[in-house]
């Protein structure tokens, strides 16, 4: 009866805090002051301003009240409520109901080329790693009108500025740092580590005033432990509506692991998974479980320790989280729709509040999840509740005239259904690892296998994002062969592999090819893949294993291989995106800088080392952030773009090619077979109606040989679209002859001749019989 009584009140509460939340928006919240000029207005320049979207979260800046960090303290909740992020979204869809501004864009079906012809080429920066001036903000540092000239000089239309907002979670009082790069979310609150709100709008202005757009980051599939994950364990209002997380009973505590001292959580073993099974608390194992590790990640489950709810009753929780115990996962089909919510406000507050153009989703493919039939694993991935979700937050950022990108590693066949109504773009983890095999390798097989398995399945290249190095270790999972895919059987290097084998030979390539003996100076990350840089893998392939050794000329050699690396992402249809990492040709960190990071088994810190992309502070070794300098071989960009043969400046006539031919909105129609094992050929439609292709030569040999395809019409003229010159005719069988140095590579346009006019044929033969 106590407990009853106690629900009662607790209700009568939350109903009450409900109406003074609904009532407080208009007081709370002053019209947002339009800017000057703004990326909607950029891209619509005849839409009257009153119909564009705009909006503001809440104006909190959290202090520390001198009251004890109590559920039963009303002040505690209240503090926790005012930094929560779905006290935010209710605020910011509030200001947005009912407006027309609402109602000016298609939203229903993803837009890939739409999306490409905004922004075509990213920088993908990472704010733990920039190196920026002493008294300069990493916000600050993205927004400075030098580095966009760079960028406009470069060919570079947009930058992906990385998660921003506070991440970590909350104890007590105290804020705990991020546990993962700060992709664990807990307020729409720029931290400030990063800069300031109005930072951001300053740098999504300089970036309009060049022609260019800012893409921010969503995280729809969990968030960090901060004021939502609190209130929701203390079960309030509807917070634990936001989580897959089940209330055990105290009677079934003895089914728990006990959670050691200075923890707030312990992620449980196999055994508890499945005897929680069994009680009917969870639905147990999943597909998979990402980031394994022994004793610490065995399972995607943890529970809690008791926590005391708003009422005084002891609660313990278990809870779901695909990634790290920190990273509790949203459940979008919970009565309370409360994670949904708290999601779309996070997506609205970027695009129409701070006044990005694009969000990347991450992590978007694990927003479903459902008890299997007996004995089976749960299913997560590739469920039609992902699709569903990503159709809802693809159609609301399109609904306000921006666009979405996933990281979507899942199996080709999923990000094809996920791309046809969900976001505009995907990243490209079907050919990442593929093109680094072929390097590796000196061997075009398995990209080109690769390559042809997504026409195949019907993937858009248009509709991929084609990135060189970013945050995250080279992913080698191989998704696709290892699930959907284990059983089938694929013709490779004269015989035949089934999925599974396919992908373990891959990754073993990989693993032999750029760690260990070949290159200690890169290291494994879990099952996933490998912490590396893209110099650091080309050093691997060359044969470097002393970076203190490397030379002038290794540089150049290391230059012409990134350059060659650069093409195959950028002489393709879709978005071609490079990091700081590449345009500074920066090598890993000796592990030894980053040894408190690695003790917890993260791997990817000895990649992600700072870099003064600038030369903003020649005289700094680490960042704000404190992450270590790592050596850079190319030099800053204002040093580059002195230098025609720099990095740089050679990217930038490769961006200009692509630009002025229409690459990037392309259709990728053909990947021939080759005449060397290291020679890769792709055939594109471009716009005009002409073809193009790109050769290139991931082996360290001089080659020559024939490019065929039966897509390149007879009498077909070829020339060198980047000199212009001719390189031949294509002859009665399609093929024509090249030649290509060690990893060279070129864009070739192959413009057919002019169909005779009607009645040519008549003529001439006349003329021959006379």
């Amino acid at each position: 009866m106590a407990d009853s009584l106690a629900s009662t009140e607790q209700a009568s509460q939350e109903r009450a805090a409900d109406v003074a939340d609904s009532e407080a928006v208009p007081e709370e919240v002053p019209e947002a002051p339009a800017p000057e000029i703004s990326y909607d207005e950029q891209f619509y320049p005849a839409r009257p301003r009153q119909l564009r979207p705009r909006a503001r979260r809440r104006p909190w800046t959290p202090g520390q009240p001198p009251f004890e960090a109590d559920a039963r303290n009303p002040v505690y909740v209240e503090w926790l409520r005012n930094q929560s992020m779905l006290g935010d979204a209710k605020v910011i869809a509030r200001q947005l109901s009912g407006q027309a501004s609402m109602w000016q864009n298609p939203f229903a079906y993803p837009n890939p080329r739409a999306a490409v012809e905004r922004a075509s080429v990213w920088f993908t920066a990472y704010p733990l790693s920039l190196i920026t001036g002493p008294a300069q903000t990493f916000l600050a540092a993205l927004g400075d009108p030098g580095l966009w000239q760079a960028f406009e000089q470069i060919g570079i239309k947009a930058i992906h500025t990385g998660p921003v907002k506070l991440a970590g979670g909350l104890k007590g009082w105290e804020h705990t740092p991020s546990v993962d790069g700060h992709f664990d979310r807990i307020s729409m609150a720029i931290d400030p580590l990063f800069g300031t709100e109005d930072e951001f709008r300053a740098m999504c202005e300089v970036a309009t005033e060049h022609g260019g757009t800012i893409v921010d980051d969503i995280v729809p599939g969990h968030t960090g432990k901060g004021a939502d994950f609190r209130l929701a364990e203390m079960n309030y209002r509807d917070y634990p509506g936001i989580y897959h997380m089940i209330d055990i009973p105290e009677s079934d505590w003895h089914l728990l692991p006990d959670v050691p001292d200075g923890d707030d959580s312990v992620n449980i073993d196999a055994d508890t998974e499945r005897a929680l099974q069994q009680a009917g608390y969870i639905i147990g194992e999943l597909q998979r479980v990402i980031f394994y590790e022994p004793g610490v990640k065995e399972t995607n489950w943890s529970a809690t320790r008791p926590v005391m709810d708003t009422t005084g009753q002891m609660r313990r929780w278990v809870y779901l989280h695909y990634f790290k115990a920190g990273q509790p996962s949203i459940n979008w089909l919970d009565p309370t729709f409360s994670g949904m919510r708290m999601v779309m406000g996070d997506a609205l507050h970027s695009l129409v509040d701070l006044g990005t153009g694009a969000l990347r989703l991450d992590a978007n493919g694990f927003l479903g999840v459902e008890k299997s039939a007996e004995e089976r694993p749960g299913w997560s991935e590739g469920h039609p509740l992902s699709e569903a979700a990503n159709q809802i937050i693809g159609s609301m950022v399109r609904k306000v005239g921006g666009f979405t990108f996933q990281e979507l590693n899942l199996s080709i066949d999923d990000i094809k259904a996920t791309s046809e109504t969900g976001p505009d773009l995907s990243y490209d983890f079907v050919t990442r690892p593929a093109y680094h095999h072929a390097l590796v390798m000196a061997d075009t097989e398995f990209l080109r296998l690769t390559l042809r398995q997504a026409m195949e399945i019907g993937v858009d290249q248009a509709s991929l994002v084609h990135a060189m190095q970013n945050h995250d270790e080279l992913t080698y999972e191989l998704v696709h062969f290892i699930t959907k895919h284990k059983d089938e059987v694929f013709e490779y290097d004269g015989g035949e592999l089934t999925g599974a084998e396919l992908a373990h030979r891959i990754q073993q390539d990989l693993r032999d090819g750029i760690t260990g003996e070949a290159a200690p100076y890169n290291l494994v990350f879990t099952a996933n893949g490998i912490a590396c840089t893209t110099a650091s893998v080309i050093t691997a392939v060359l044969g470097i294993k002393d970076f203190s050794a490397i030379t002038v000329e290794d540089v150049d050699r290391i230059r012409r291989v990134h350059l060659l690396l650069a093409m195959y992402n950028a002489l393709q249809p879709g978005v071609f995106a490079l990091s700081g990492w590449d345009l500074c040709g920066m090598l890993t960190l000796d592990r030894s800088k980053v040894a408190d990071l690695l003790s917890r088994g993260d791997t990817r810190w000895i990649n992600r080392g700072a870099h003064d992309l600038m030369g903003f502070n020649p005289s700094a070794q680490a960042s704000a952030a404190g992450m270590p300098k790592a050596k850079a071989l190319y030099g800053t960009l204002p040093e580059q773009m002195e230098d025609e043969d720099s990095f740089a400046r050679q990217l930038s006539r490769i961006l200009a090619v692509r630009e002025q031919h229409g690459i990037a909105k392309s259709g990728l129609i053909d990947v021939p077979d080759v005449s060397h094992r290291g020679m890769l050929v792709m055939v594109h439609d471009l716009p005009s109606g002409d073809r193009e292709v790109t050769v290139l030569n991931f082996s360290d040999q001089d080659i020559a040989g024939t490019v065929r395809s039966e897509l390149l019409a007879t009498g077909a003229e070829v020339t060198d679209a980047f000199s212009g010159e001719p390189v031949g005719t294509v002859d009665d069988l399609h093929s024509f002859y090249i030649q290509l140095e060690a990893y060279q590579g070129t864009a070739l346009l192959v413009v057919a001749p002019e169909p005779e006019e009607e009645g040519d044929g008549e003529a001439s033969e006349g003329a021959n019989r006379a």
